[in-house]
């Protein structure tokens, strides 16, 4: 039986991991989840039974890599991350493969199997740690190949939709919640983080524009001069909210909005 940990700082992120470990196999056991660099090192310096490690890179009080500075980790690692920069990093770690979000199932089945793999025949030959097999060439296109995601899950109501990104003008946070704004002004809410939702768009189609938007280059009307230096945005549907591009972004905005 696998005895697997998880590393995510993100509950609906972790909670998809569980549903797609039990898919692959319903024997593996899952030991617990941490959610920051302090929790990982403590469970790991009392914790040495587990086969594998499943770790987001940006956790709530830094980079998983910290973990590695406190305690010796020698059991192999999936990275699993929003993130593709920090592939060479995984390489350096325990790393065995480096999955980047949305994950799949499909992807994930694929890590596990190369895990189970890599397991068998190093048993056949020595009982020493399992190696990172991530190679460096591998590590490197993973910093130039990458896939957006293209649509999301919604509830409505007792209803579960799928709204794919062409039908999508905005996002936004308030308080807690992040929310969806179709090109139809229908307002939805998501389980993710704006800083997530950031790095799973395509560059090319949205821009975070400050703290709070994440706005689609298609669904901006007009963008006026502001105070200090700052931009206003309007939208072409009705939105009650102001959206302002914050001054340290508006050089990147300018950049983006006149398609380079």
């Amino acid at each position: 039986m696998m005895k697997v940990f998880i590393i995510e700082d993100e509950i609906p992120a972790a909670e998809k991991m569980q549903r797609f470990l039990k898919r692959y196999d319903e024997s593996i056991e899952i030991l617990g989840q941490a959610m920051s660099v302090k929790q990982s090192v403590n469970w790991l310096n009392e914790n040495h039974e587990v086969d594998l490690l499943f770790m987001d890179i940006q956790l709530t009080d830094g980079l998983s890599f910290d973990i590695f500075k406190d305690v010796k980790v020698e059991i192999p690692v999936i990275f699993t991350t929003a993130y593709n920069e920090y592939a060479i990093e995984a390489f350096k770690a325990n790393g065995i493969d480096y999955l980047l979000k949305p994950i799949t199932f499909e992807a994930l089945s694929e890590s596990i199997d190369k895990f189970k793999n890599l397991k068998s025949r190093l048993s056949e030959t020595s009982q020493a740690p399992i190696a990172p097999i991530i190679d460096l060439q591998s590590a490197l296109q993973l910093l130039s190949k990458r896939e957006y995601k293209n649509r999301f899950m919604v509830k409505i109501g007792e209803h579960i939709r799928s709204v794919t990104t062409d039908n999508i003008s905005l996002f936004y946070a308030e308080g807690r919640n992040a929310y969806i704004v179709t090109n139809e002004g229908k307002r939805l809410i998501i389980d993710y983080k704006l800083e997530t939702l950031e790095e799973m768009l395509d560059p090319k189609k949205f821009f975070r524009v400050n703290r709070t938007f994440v706005l689609e280059i298609n669904a901006i009307k007009d963008v006026l001069v502001y105070s200090n230096s700052r931009l206003k945005v309007m939208l072409n549907l009705n939105f009650d909210k102001e959206i302002i591009v914050s001054r340290e972004r508006v050089n990147d905005f300018k950049t983006w909005f006149d398609g380079q």
